[in-house]
């Protein structure tokens, strides 16, 4: 299925915000990370756990479920396919596993928000920080292949391509 070009431009607008704001909140997301880790100040440890909270809650994980769908409906409603290419494979599979963590991540920030909002010394806790920047890392190594697209056709990729290839050969053999 093939989206014409009014709701195909729709749909990769679509995908790029969410795609672009998912960066931008877990970017934000670390600097806060970075000060609940790093202060010595006890307000700005907590305000930080409980911003890290709202954050993954309200705008990390809706942006990257967003990404996710918008970036299925644009391969799937385009000539790249969902598994045509090997860099729009690597593409989803990252995207996949970057959503499927959130989750764990979700409950793990909440458990460290409420301690922060009940304990004398929120700053005994440890911080989140690995995964802020491995998310960083994997959003960024998303971002280049969708810039770079890599060459190479998967094994179903090649065979629709020799299909669509013997197609217009037939076509343009029968044509007098």
């Amino acid at each position: 299925m093939t989206l014409s070009p009014g709701l195909r431009k729709a749909a990769l607008i679509a995908h790029v915000t969410s795609s672009l704001g998912w960066f931008g909140a877990v970017a934000a997301y670390a600097a806060l990370d970075i000060a609940a880790v790093t202060s010595q100040n006890v307000e700005i440890v907590r305000g930080a756990r409980l911003a890290m909270d709202l954050t993954i809650t309200y705008v990390i994980v809706p942006l990257a479920l967003a990404a996710l769908a918008t970036g299925i409906i644009q391969a799937l409603g385009t000539s790249w396919g969902l598994i045509r290419h090997y860099w729009v494979l690597a593409k989803l599979l990252l995207t996949v596993l970057a959503t499927a963590v959130l989750p764990a991540e979700t409950r793990t920030v909440a458990a460290m928000a409420e301690h922060a909002a009940s304990s004398p010394d929120p700053g005994t806790m440890t911080g989140t920080l690995p995964h802020s920047i491995g998310g960083l890392v994997v959003l960024l190594l998303i971002t280049v292949l969708s810039v770079v697209k890599p060459q190479g056709l998967t094994r179903y990729g090649w065979r629709k391509q020799q299909e669509q290839r013997r197609k217009k050969t037939m076509v343009a053999t029968r044509q007098p």
